[in-house]
């Protein structure tokens, strides 16, 4: 059967918006139809380039154009209302990372996405990596028995340029946090794809060299798993020129493997390139372990023969589009973007009340924002 084409359309024209705009470009099985912005200016200018349609009202450039997709760009706490606008006239849509700055708007989201029996995701393009998704293979093939122990090490750095690339950039009211929130869901997303469920955290943050914005720059955790796992987050903005980030998972049976899904100076959307390849750094799988360098070399042989910050966004999109199409669940939802803000707003939490959090974790409406707020 001959695949239709699809109509998408992006929401925010900021340095992301332009990485998707890239992707649906390489699709041939869709169209950027549209873009909406606030700002007239900024709107046509996108427009112009990506040869497509300008619009102000959401409701109005769904409408008009038979809209399938509508791909939210804008800062982290601004995406519900987007979201509700575009889910109420009737479109699917995929959320940049994360999927809110808090519970409440994830839920807002999730529910009106219900009502309305349209799809959400969340990008989280690093689960298309070939050595990521390497790894996820062989947890449900059994090949480390059950995953007892998973680690984050994400160790970046973001100078004083960065954050005053955009204003919303370092705000509690207009980023939402800082490297929990904007740089570590990519990893928060993989480490929970790879454990299941939380059943406890206990975390702490903290800013420790970047004094000219508000948000946290460094945060840790140790987190209980529902399957008796255990794990370990550590995630910082605070090392030049900016290292790895890393995701090891351990199995019952003493295997191991893992995965570093950023190397050398850390990718920042529409500023810089992704430096190195993603490469599984750790497989210890019995009957396995001469094959680490093989995929080491043929990881970096693809990694050199595609534009790296298109082409698994590309991936991405090319599933959601297939579940609209076979009327299935795209491979991150909704819910899994919850969970992503379920625990980071854990570690933020855990560090106002200097205890351990359980999961559940239900919105905090007004108040100290999760314990984001804290004066000190």
């Amino acid at each position: 059967m001959e695949k239709r084409t699809h109509n998408i359309a992006i929401v925010g024209c900021g340095k992301v918006a332009h990485l998707h705009a890239q992707a649906i470009q390489e699709l041939t099985n869709a169209r950027l139809s549209a873009v909406w912005s606030r700002t007239e200016k900024t709107v046509d200018e996108f427009a112009a380039q990506y040869n497509t349609l300008a619009y102000s009202d959401i409701t109005k450039m769904v409408q008009e154009n038979n809209i399938d997709l509508v791909i939210i760009c804008t800062p982290h706490p601004f995406h519900k209302e987007p979201v509700l606008a575009a889910a109420n006239a009737g479109a699917n849509i995929l959320v940049e990372k994360p999927l809110a700055s808090s519970l409440e708007d994830s839920d807002a989201m999730i529910q009106v996405c219900k009502k309305n029996q349209v799809k959400l995701g969340v990008v989280s393009q690093r689960r298309w990596y070939e050595p990521a998704k390497r790894i996820k293979e062989a947890i449900d093939a059994g090949k480390i028995d059950k995953p007892v122990f998973g680690t984050i090490n994400m160790l970046g750095w973001r100078d004083i340029d960065y954050y005053e690339s955009d204003e919303w950039r370092g705000t509690w009211d207009m980023e939402g946090g800082g490297v929990l929130v904007n740089q570590a869901p990519h990893q928060l997303d993989i480490l929970l794809w790879y454990m299941g469920e939380i059943d406890e955290v206990y975390g702490l943050w903290k800013n420790l060299n970047h004094p000219y914005i508000e948000v946290d720059d460094t945060a840790l955790a140790i987190i209980k798993f529902k399957n008796g796992g255990i794990g370990n987050i550590i995630v910082s903005n605070s090392q030049k020129p900016g290292i790895y980030g890393k995701v090891h998972v351990h199995g019952k049976n003493g295997a191991s493997v893992g995965v570093q899904t950023d190397g050398g100076a850390m990718f920042i959307a529409g500023m810089t390139g992704i430096t190195e390849p993603p490469l599984n750094d750790l497989w210890s799988i019995p009957g396995e372990e001469a094959m680490l360098e093989d995929w080491k070399k043929e990881d970096t042989e693809f990694f050199n023969s595609i534009d790296p910050t298109s082409h698994y966004m590309k991936c991405q999109i090319e599933d959601f589009l297939d579940a609209i199409d076979n009327k299935r669940d795209p491979l991150v939802t909704g819910k899994d973007g919850r969970r992503t803000v379920e625990l980071f707003t854990a570690i933020y939490r855990s560090t106002r009340d200097n205890l351990p959090v359980k999961f559940p974790l239900f919105p905090e409406v007004g108040g100290d924002f999760d314990g984001r707020n804290r004066g000190d």
